[in-house]
């Protein structure tokens, strides 16, 4: 099995508090891998050390190696660089105020690419992988903050694709929609593992198991079992995994 992210002896403190200890995980190439557990486990902020989104916040400090296809994320790679390979999908949909186009192409924009019609095709092509072209198709130049809010996660979706990332990273993105709009999204998901290496935070221990290839549950910022979605839930080797599953904790 080749691994995208290998993450190797890792902790992490806010100023004086340490969340998360002793982290050591492969995440697989072109696979879901979900992160379960309860509140203020640590899911999240392993997640965000992965396109270093921690890097803003302040009295933060990482330590150990994060490699990404073997270069180690915080010491060899650019940081514009690696959030270009590593995209995001946040809880809340975070468009920008601009239409439908303007959302998708502004990252490519952003990475100098001018000419109209190539895109005209990035943008047709990310939404059609988003499976959201025919929803907007005639509706481009509207406001993308029209849109439902289902409608609105897809196309944070086709944003993050329009710059061609390797890896996208989605911190709990259905927390806030319907049922039908969250099936729509993790359809999405197991269509586009065949591209991308996925990482999912999820609070919803169905949703991994629908469509999660690995998983890995947390407690108090430590990983306390990692492995097929399918033994996790059917045979977890720890009685902390075996009680959360069971719904004794959350």
């Amino acid at each position: 099995m080749s691994y995208k992210f290998e993450i190797k002896d890792a902790n992490l403190h806010y100023g004086s508090f340490q969340a998360l200890y002793d982290i050591n995980l492969d995440v697989p190439q072109k696979q879901v891998m979900a992160f379960i557990g309860p509140s203020g486990c640590g899911k999240s902020t392993l997640l965000k050390c992965l396109n270093r989104m921690n890097d803003l916040v302040e009295g933060c400090n990482v330590e150990g190696d994060f490699l990404l296809d073997g270069e180690d994320i915080y010491r060899d790679i650019e940081v514009t660089s690696l959030r270009k390979r590593v995209g995001m999908v946040f809880q809340k949909s975070n468009l920008f105020p601009m239409s439908i186009y303007d959302n998708i192409a502004f990252g490519p924009r952003t990475h100098g690419i001018k000419k109209k019609a190539e895109l005209d095709e990035i943008v047709e092509t990310c939404l059609k992988q988003a499976a959201i072209w025919d929803e907007c198709k005639d509706r481009l130049k509207k406001s993308a903050l029209g849109m439902s809010g289902g409608q609105q996660q897809r196309l944070c979706i086709a944003r993050a694709l329009a710059v061609k990332p390797e890896v996208i990273l989605m911190d709990e993105p259905t927390s806030a929609l319907d049922p039908i709009s969250t099936l729509k999204v993790e359809e999405l998901c197991t269509e586009l593992k065949r591209k991308y290496t996925i990482v999912i935070v999820t609070h919803n221990m169905q949703q991994a198991m629908r469509i999660a290839d690995r998983t890995a549950f947390f407690l108090h910022g430590r990983i306390e079992e990692e492995g097929p979605t399918e033994r996790i839930f059917n045979n977890p080797h720890n009685e902390k995994t075996r009680e959360y599953i069971g719904g004794q904790f959350g």
